[in-house]
């Protein structure tokens, strides 16, 4: 595979500096170029045309989607193949509930002190706003907080706390160490 493209299409910019910092490198042992980039302004008919265009030159591809107001995984995934029409399933990945999780999911109990959040043992039910709710007074905005985070985001501590990101790893059998 290392002579292969993957994109990793991700809905904004939350989730591409998640993604560009902690995945992709992940994925550059087995690609000989990974790029992170965003859909979520992008028409949807354009969107559509550039999968096609990935499919053409046999790129791989991801794309990945919060499960937002969807009742679980499936939902989720059907609602976006319905969108996207002819795309396959098993190239959506799903996170529960939203970024914001994964982010919190990668903090160790004494990161988490030293940043001033209380302890988190799962963090599957963070949604944006409690993401929000949690960021201590010291940090200017909830980007510099996630900004913090990735300096001390370790993969192994997220997949005890995270179902969704501990299937993603899995599922791709992406190194956590």
């Amino acid at each position: 595979m290392k002579d292969s493209l993957l994109f990793i299409w991700v809905e904004g910019g939350s989730d591409a500096r998640f993604f560009d910092s902690i995945i992709r490198p992940m994925f550059e042992k087995f690609y000989h170029r990974v790029e992170v980039r965003t859909y979520a302004n992008l028409k949807r008919e354009k969107f559509i045309k550039i999968l096609e265009s990935l499919r053409v030159i046999r790129a791989d591809y991801i794309i990945a989607a919060d499960i937002d107001t969807e009742p679980c995984v499936t939902a989720k995934k059907q609602y976006v193949r319905m969108k996207l029409q002819d795309i396959e399933t098993d190239k959506v990945q799903v996170v529960i509930k939203e970024i914001e999780s994964w982010y919190l999911a990668g903090l160790d109990d004494s990161s988490q002190k030293e940043m001033g959040l209380p302890f988190l043992k799962a963090t599957d039910d963070i949604t944006k706003e409690k993401f929000i709710e949690l960021v201590p007074e010291k940090f200017d905005s909830r980007i510099d907080f996630m900004m913090e985070i990735l300096k001390y985001f370790s993969p192994v501590v997220a997949r005890s706390k995270n179902h969704s990101f501990d299937y993603f790893m899995a599922k791709y059998r992406l190194p956590a160490g």
